[in-house]
């Protein structure tokens, strides 16, 4: 599989584009760059059903967050609040830095 780039960082908040969860919003939590897959927040949710460990634990279904391709999702701008493509810019001090391809506003991860 062919490895691209991935403009995408953990805790940016992205948009589904295409498949059933289409046009919700949620928080990147974890980003695979072996296969260009991303995990997001409340989206693409599964039900996985586990056995019981020992006797006194009871079998149950576990609902949890499955993987999306990255080119399924979008950047939501923090300043425009559009969906948006991702340019790259370097500034004066030599820092390289996302710019918002719309509104040209600098985009920063929020971290946790």
């Amino acid at each position: 599989m062919r490895q691209g780039k991935i403009n995408l960082r953990v805790n940016d908040q992205v948009e589904v584009i295409v498949g059933k969860d289409k046009g919700r919003v949620g928080k990147i939590l974890r980003i695979d760059s072996q296969s260009n897959r991303a995990v997001v927040e409340r989206i693409n949710m599964i039900k996985r059903h586990t056995k019981p460990t020992d006797a006194t634990q009871s079998g149950q279904i576990v609902e949890k967050e499955a993987s999306l391709h990255i080119s399924n999702l979008m950047l939501v701008c923090p300043e425009c609040a559009k969906t948006v493509r991702i340019g790259k810019k370097l500034l004066e001090d030599g820092a390289k830095v996302r710019v918002c391809k719309n509104c040209e506003a600098t985009i920063e991860t929020n971290k946790k």
